[in-house]
């Protein structure tokens, strides 16, 4: 199997750590490695020491801060992580201030001789509304605005990178399996051309 980077986004609670997990227990089974770079595995280091609750907006200089802790991240996946593992990335991506983020993963997909697979992961704004909430979210630091899903949606749908290998999937009603099963053949599929 060709080793793929993915990018799972989508707004904050829809379930884009627990599809990748998904993804990752999939391909492990089938023998793989893979590794999972969640967003908070990226923020955490900075928002852990500031005042943060998961409702109230952070300091806007904490996202400078994020940004060179990504960029650390991102040259270890492109120089040192072995090529033949699938690295899976999870990221709300507010189409504003991070539109070189795909542009950016791409570039170290190539470099890697990977395929790189933007998933953009659609949800009810009720059921979302239903996922932010959780335990495991506010014990990650995560986002656990129960109105936030209703104000993006207000704006629109999450950005749309339009990349040539992009998959849109709406999750609302769709097990993390399932979901995780179609991303895992649309790149299948990618590797095969």
């Amino acid at each position: 199997m060709t080793a793929a980077l993915y990018l799972l986004t989508g707004f904050p609670g829809t379930g884009k750590l627990t599809v990748a997990r998904a993804m990752a227990a999939q391909l492990e089974a089938a023998g793989e490695t893979v590794r999972i770079v969640d967003n908070h595995w990226i923020n955490n280091p900075i928002f852990g020491l500031v005042s943060q609750d998961g409702v109230t907006p952070l300091p806007a200089a904490v996202w400078d801060r994020v940004g060179e802790v990504a960029a650390a991240v991102v040259r270890t996946v492109e120089e040192l992580t072995p090529r033949d593992w699938h690295v899976i990335f999870t990221a709300y991506l507010d189409g504003e201030t991070d539109t070189g983020t795909v542009p950016r993963l791409d570039e170290v997909a190539a470099v890697r001789n990977s395929i790189f697979v933007p998933v953009r992961l659609l949800c009810d704004p009720a059921e979302n509304a239903k996922r932010i909430v959780s335990l495991e979210r506010r014990q990650l630091m995560k986002s656990i605005d129960p109105v936030e899903p209703y104000r993006l949606a207000d704006k629109g749908q999450p950005y749309n990178p339009h990349h040539r290998h992009q998959i849109d999937l709406d999750i609302t009603a769709v097990a993390p399996e399932a979901a995780a099963a179609q991303i895992l053949r649309h790149s299948a599929a990618l590797g095969s051309d």
